[in-house]
């Protein structure tokens, strides 16, 4: 019963000619069918992918006081870092203010239902911001009639719509084809613009220039307003930007030399922009109390109470016409920087996420917020990081940090009305100044992949010289040519055959001789005379098929001589490229016998390069005529693979020995050696009329050993 169990699961069928205890058993080809059954989920697994589109319903039920209590003091803590992070991202997107603490609301309440990840706080972040307030300024600049907030707003259903398309389509793994330093230049780029557009607010210049442009602009705009600078909103900008760093190094010399209230520290420091914006709120409140009218300073201004723009969004195609072209950009950003921040901290914390139901969070966020005014928003790294070290214990953390969020909104409104702008531009500008790569880890990619490193630089430039869409369309480019460029020019290895000592015997070992004759110490056996052991490194497909083949032939004709040296009757028939001429002496050099190709990197085939076999195969034919090649394959593990080298004429599908697993005679037989257990043809050791058939092997000793059993046989002449 077992044995056949195991047949089952290898796809092995029981030969209706041989029995015994070392039962041979033909491989069964893959079927059209048998993808299909593959490709096509199960009822069961399709329960499985609606049960898992709500993954709290897998835990709520084991919910808990202690978790409570550890959600209760995380909720609380990003609520209050969010709310004026929320305002202040809100004016990065050319909105009203209100609009951020819309999309902070939605943002939490909505993402637990749908969370994978316990500490990710879904709201506006800086660089989607930036990404939004610069479409509303060019659509703007086009149709002043057209208000931001429904620019806004249309672009979070769109984004919305898309992103929960490919969550539900379980495409989550598309954001695996953006490289890390993709990201860090985005990252790096984004962060030293929205600083530098902070900069006019900070300081108060009232010169007017754009501050959506590119950043050197921005940089060279804002130079040259200096001497606009106002005094007190220079004064509460600046004191208020030195307040929040000088608080933050101050905590953190705190906990390390008092470790025993690292926790405490931790706390104090997550609640520094509560505090410097409450305290600088207050200094205004006195300064402007009695002048509301004519403000020392500039004022955030009031806020409306509540949820001021509730109600069906107005989405017109004309609208989306305007940033249509922008809409992959807005969707990278969602995607980049929410699952790099969940996979980063699901590593910290030991658990793992699932990037497809994260792209439906954050798609059915954005598909909603809009009914109460919010605008894009995606997983914020600065407030996930408190939420975790604050001790978050389950997604639920959201609906604690959503009722803070409410709480301001329908009760601190008159308070808000009293923020200086500066000291919000200095919230801002503090929050992203992290995003920026220290020049350590800019080194480190250097150290590990000099490309990389290149990529990082052209992204940051890019990013400094044009817009942040830009920059990812370049990174990303780059890095999809660099990753075909090295997939097209992977390079094969010729191996040879090494001995290794294990206790009291010896295994073979076969190394790429190219880098072992770099290393006179290793002794590496080369193969026959005659044979070629080929490794392909990286895959065998259309890309790189023809790079690969070239360079077998190449090396095979530089190193082998033409079985028939007067196959040519006359000089004359010779052809203009062949090798071989007439006065160079190759009589040293072997014949072409046989030619081992090492599968273990190859999963599949496709049309083109089983092709460029075939030619290769007619080509070294002509060469070894008029006795053909013998074909071994070793390490092929995927039987569509088999399959196709067998319809491409490559052989007959093989036969393996299996020895029957209730035989504790042939299974003793195995295990010393005295029972083949290769893969191979029938009996193809001689050619036929139609040219030898190939052998399948397990491994590459085992087909070097067909290939010596095959030279004794039939020697060379």
């Amino acid at each position: 019963m077992r044995s056949a169990t195991v047949k089952k699961a290898l796809g092995l069928q029981d030969s209706p000619h041989l029995h015994g205890k070392n039962v041979p058993a033909y491989e069964s080809d893959p079927t059209v069918l048998e993808w299909l059954h593959d490709v096509f989920p199960s009822m069961g697994q399709v329960g499985e992918y609606f049960v898992g589109l709500l993954p709290f319903m897998r835990w709520i039920r084991h919910y808990n006081f202690q978790w409570f209590l550890g959600d209760l003091v995380a909720g609380i803590t990003v609520g209050a870092v969010v709310v004026p992070q929320g305002m202040g991202y809100a004016k990065l997107a050319n909105l009203p203010v209100q609009y951020g603490l819309y999309t902070s609301f939605m943002g939490v309440l909505i993402y637990w239902f749908f969370a994978t990840s316990k500490d990710i706080t879904i709201g506006p972040v800086a660089v989607m911001s930036t990404v939004v307030g610069s479409i509303i300024t060019d659509v703007q600049k086009k149709h002043p009639d057209i208000p931001g907030p429904q620019v806004a707003l249309s672009i979070a259903i769109m984004c919305g719509s898309i992103v929960t398309f490919m969550g539900l389509a379980r495409l989550g793994f598309i954001v695996d084809f953006i490289p890390l330093p993709a990201i860090a230049a985005f990252m790096a780029g984004s962060a030293i613009t929205i600083c530098s557009g902070q900069v006019k607010q900070l300081l108060g210049e009232t010169a007017s220039f754009d501050t959506s442009t590119s950043a050197y602009q921005i940089i060279i705009n804002t130079l040259k307003s200096l001497p606009t600078s106002q005094g007190y909103d220079a004064a509460m900008g600046v004191t208020a930007l030195a307040a929040l760093y000088i608080l933050r190094s101050g905590f953190n010399y705190g906990a390390r030399k008092n470790p025993r209230f690292a926790k405490l520290f931790f706390f104090l420091g997550a609640l520094r922009t509560v505090c410097v914006i409450l305290v600088f709120t207050l200094i205004s409140f006195a300064v402007n109390h009695h002048r509301r009218k004519d403000p020392a300073f500039a004022l955030v201004g009031t806020v409306p109470l509540g949820f001021g723009h509730t109600g069906v969004p107005v989405l017109t195609g004309d609208v989306i016409k305007l940033f249509a072209s922008k809409l992959p950009a807005c969707v990278i950003v969602l995607l980049i920087e929410h699952i790099a921040v969940s996979k980063s901290f699901g590593r910290v914390n030991n658990y793992t996420i699932n990037p497809s139901q994260e792209l439906i969070a954050i798609g059915i966020t954005n598909l909603l917020g809009p009914f109460v005014g919010a605008f894009p928003a995606t997983g914020s790294f600065s407030r996930s990081a408190i939420q975790s070290k604050s001790g978050a214990r389950t997604p639920f953390t959201g609906i604690i940090t959503a009722c803070i969020v409410l709480i301001a909104m329908y009760t601190l409104t008159a308070g808000l009305y009293y923020i200086p702008k500066a000291t919000l531009s200095a919230v801002i500008i503090h929050a992203v100044g992290d995003l920026i790569v220290p020049p350590n880890t800019i080194y480190q990619f250097w150290l590990i992949s000099p490309l990389d490193a290149i990529i990082f630089a052209v992204g940051l430039i890019v990013a400094l010289a044009s817009t942040i869409p830009n920059s990812i369309y370049a990174t990303v480019c780059l890095s999809v040519v660099v990753l075909l460029f090295r997939h097209a020019k992977a390079p094969g290895h010729f191996l040879g055959q090494a001995w290794i000592s294990d206790r009291n015997s010896e295994r073979p070992l076969f190394l790429p001789l190219d880098e072992t004759e770099a290393n006179p110490s290793i002794k590496v056996d080369r193969p026959r005379p005659g044979v070629f052991v080929y490794r392909f490194s990286e895959g065998l497909n259309y890309p790189n098929a023809g790079h690969y083949l070239d360079n077998l032939v190449q090396t095979i004709f530089k190193h082998t001589r033409r079985t028939n040296a007067e196959a040519y009757a006359k000089k004359g028939d010779r052809p203009w490229n062949d090798a071989d001429s007439s006065d160079k002496d190759v009589s040293h050099l072997p014949v072409l016998r046989a030619i081992i190709l090492d599968f273990s990197a190859v999963n599949n085939v496709d049309v083109t390069c089983v092709q460029n076999l075939i030619d290769v195969r007619t080509q070294l034919d002509r060469r070894s005529a008029p006795v053909p090649v013998q074909w071994h394959f070793a390490n092929v593990k995927n039987r569509w693979t088999k399959r196709a080298l067998t319809a491409a004429g490559f052989g007959s599908a093989p036969l393996q020995q299996v020895a029957s697993a209730n035989d504790d005679k042939a299974r003793s037989d195995v295990e010393k050696g005295s029972v083949d257990m290769s893969v191979s043809s029938e009996v193809c050791d001689k050619p036929t009329e139609d040219g030898p058939r190939p052998f399948f092997h397990p491994d590459l000793t085992s087909a070097l050993q067909k290939v010596d059993e095959y030279l004794a046989l039939y020697p060379a002449e």
